[in-house]
């Protein structure tokens, strides 16, 4: 699944935000902080590991998520470049202006 597809979604973001803050947590940690079924929360960390945004490993019978840093570099290397290359835009567009005002 494309990463940022993954992200459209807003409660995949808020757990994106969750092991952010927290680091890693068990799916049942994730899910007690969302008024949702378990399974929905399964299925969004589904969606978010296949999108190579999250990991997971089992440890006896918990499964534990943490975000994937080589993904979240690429997010946002290509965050970066999108908004320099909407600021090279705005320069030419605000050069525009001044040129016809």
């Amino acid at each position: 699944m494309d990463p940022y597809a993954a992200l459209a979604v807003p409660i995949r973001r808020t757990i994106v935000e969750l092991l952010a803050e927290r680091g890693q947590q068990t799916a049942t940690q994730i899910s007690e902080q969302f008024n949702v079924t378990a399974a929905a929360i399964s299925h969004h960390l589904k969606i978010l590991r296949e999108a190579r945004i999250v990991t997971m490993k089992k440890q006896a019978q918990q499964r534990i998520y943490a975000l994937n840093p080589e993904s979240l570099q690429e997010i946002e290397a290509w965050t970066r470049d999108i908004s320099a290359r909407y600021d090279r835009l705005d320069a030419v567009l605000q050069e525009l202006k001044r040129k016809q005002g």
